[in-house]
């Protein structure tokens, strides 16, 4: 689903302080908290795609370990690229935050998140309850890391180097929101069978 609007998304542990709320009401963005993930995502209509999946607990893909249960879902984000003509690779280690990963959650590397030419494409989080998993899935069609670094309150060189950074951290997928989700979907009616 594309977002009705635009926000500042909070991750679980970040303090309110962290975004400028002032910049974010003149800007129209609702900051906003979520109850997953590490760092901050700007939320709007025309840059991310929101894909969100549920695996309950009785379902083959359901992994006891949070870490691991991103495998599955990283896979199948990379066999929807490639549909697409795009070549993928989905970090298969440990949560790496980077210079910047705790802050801004497309600085940093988690399993099972999509990359293209090392870029993070598409970031991964999970809700999980006694009945099963929530996956959410935030798919880049653009990256302005500028706009995002002027929303976080940091000193002025800090900014400017995390806007430095973030540009190489990140992009958007070239593609249009229909043929995103036509080879996801493609991808899930053909199950695991294609490689």
């Amino acid at each position: 689903m594309r977002p009705a609007g635009g926000a500042v998304v909070l991750g679980s542990g970040q303090r309110p302080g962290a975004v400028d709320a002032t910049e974010a009401r003149r800007r129209g963005l609702t900051v906003l908290r979520r109850r997953s993930g590490g760092g901050v995502v700007l939320v709007s209509p025309a840059d991310l795609l929101w894909v969100d999946m549920v695996v309950p607990r009785s379902d083959p893909l359901w992994h006891p370990d949070t870490g691991c249960s991103f495998g599955w879902l990283g896979e199948l984000w990379r066999r929807a690229l490639r549909r697409s003509g795009i070549a993928a690779e989905v970090h298969e280690g440990r949560y790496e935050p980077g210079t910047w990963g705790s802050l801004v959650c497309f600085a940093g590397r988690g399993p099972g998140e999509v990359f293209v030419a090392g870029r993070k494409v598409i970031g991964l989080s999970q809700r999980r309850t006694g009945a099963g998993a929530r996956f959410q899935c935030g798919v880049l069609l653009r990256w302005d890391p500028a706009a995002l670094a002027d929303l976080l309150v940091l000193p002025a060189a800090r900014r400017g180097a995390l806007e430095r950074d973030l540009a190489g951290c990140a992009a958007g997928l070239d593609l249009p929101e229909h043929r995103i989700l036509e080879a996801l979907l493609g991808v899930l009616q053909v199950g695991g069978n294609e490689h």
